[in-house]
């Protein structure tokens, strides 16, 4: 099928700015850990144990990328618009059943992201057994920043904060994650079979809270990068 047979122009690809590089990372799919840190775990209502539980994951379409910077309006719908601050994975390669041990070789590189959630929304869906999808893929509510290239590389601990109006609201250490970048990338390889052009948001730690318009977003991760958003009036 040639372009001109399309009855509108369809839209540029999904892609993401990488740090040190003209050339733009292309985004496939976006993938999203829930409760991946025991103390987020606890504070949401629902601890997990390793031992018995093993991760899971949500979705949300590549319209809902936002670069690092931007502004973005308050979403519709919600009077409880929360901040999730996660390490995202890249990734450059793809595989279907892969071992622990060879979930390296598929990293391309990292990010800061914020995994956007109207909590509303998802605390009445998850009581009455309901979908996320509403609460979770709504637009500019996977925000991200700059890829960082990082090949084969396995980050295993680092500050991961963020900051609401310059007030410290969440602080942790990747090594606080229940299920590291390794055993994600292996798991999730068991349920898709994953492409370069992937990305994983790995969960949030404890102290996620409510943001209002006007506020302003500010996150890092040791070794990654700074991440910004400033939320504005609908």
């Amino acid at each position: 099928m040639t372009s001109s047979s399309y009855l509108w122009t369809p839209p540029e690809p999904a892609a993401v700015a990488v740090q040190g590089h003209a050339a733009r990372f292309p985004v496939q799919r976006l993938f999203f850990v829930g409760r991946n840190y025991r103390a987020h775990a606890a504070e949401m209502g629902r601890p997990v144990d390793p031992r018995r539980d093993r991760p899971f994951y949500f979705t949300k379409s590549p319209t809902a990328l936002l670069a690092s910077g931007s502004g973005a309006p308050y979403p519709q719908s919600t009077s409880n618009y929360q901040h999730e601050m996660e390490l995202v994975v890249a990734l450059g390669a793809g595989g279907s059943e892969v071992a622990v041990e060879q979930a390296p070789s598929l990293i391309y590189g990292y990010a800061c992201g914020l995994d956007m959630t109207r909590r509303d929304l998802q605390l009445a869906a998850r009581d009455q057994g309901k979908p996320w999808d509403t609460a979770k893929d709504c637009e500019d509510s996977a925000v991200i920043s700059p890829i960082v290239p990082m090949p084969g590389r396995v980050l295993e601990r680092g500050r991961i904060e963020l900051r609401l109006d310059g007030k410290t609201r969440q602080d942790s250490d990747l090594s606080q994650m229940i299920w590291g970048v390794r055993e994600l990338i292996a798991d999730l390889s068991t349920l898709y079979h994953l492409r370069a052009g992937d990305l994983i948001y790995t969960g949030t730690p404890e102290g996620v809270g409510a943001v209002l318009a006007g506020q302003l977003i500010e996150g890092s991760i040791e070794g990654v990068g700074e991440i910004r958003l400033q939320l504005e009036a609908r």
